[in-house]
């Protein structure tokens, strides 16, 4: 029982390690102007850019507001596998 227990600790904390190491739990998405950084302050308002979108988060805040004024857009990341920039409004 002991083995089994200490396999499965190591296995565990060998997950997290990699899991951390990887950089998977970061997040460099901005508030843009008006901010709503807790999830349940916005929605999906659209896409912005070409896919996969080629700048940071940063980038991705100046094209969402280039495209929306400030009231509605609120928050901006580049999200998923393909890179797309997604712009966020107030709920």
């Amino acid at each position: 029982m002991a083995k089994n227990l200490n396999s499965i600790c190591f296995a565990l904390l060998l997950f997290v390690v990699v899991i951390a190491s990887t950089g998977f739990l970061n997040s460099e998405a901005v508030d843009c102007p008006g901010g709503c950084s807790l999830p349940g302050q916005r929605k999906f308002l659209d896409e912005c850019g070409i896919v996969p979108f080629p700048g940071t988060d940063v980038d991705c805040c100046k094209c969402c507001a280039a495209k929306w004024p400030t009231p509605p857009l609120c928050w901006a990341v580049v999200e998923g596998t393909e890179r797309h920039c997604h712009c966020y409004q107030h709920i």
